[in-house]
């Protein structure tokens, strides 16, 4: 698995989390979608955009 860098942009505020919804990318297919953040986690006020990076753990068996 290669790394993944994803930008995510506030879509809507649900009663304890915020719905951030993947930015879509033309060279490639929408690998997450949405991504549902605790507001607790987020701070206030909510960034508009998030930053994601999936990789393989290296200490996990494959």
């Amino acid at each position: 698995m290669k790394r993944l860098v994803l930008i995510f942009s506030k879509e809507k505020e649900t009663k304890g989390t915020y719905r951030y919804q993947e930015v879509e990318d033309a060279a490639r297919d929408t690998v997450v979608g949405s991504l549902y953040v605790k507001k607790a986690m987020v701070g206030d006020p909510p960034p508009t955009q998030l930053r994601v990076t999936i990789e393989a753990n290296p200490g996990s068996a494959v």
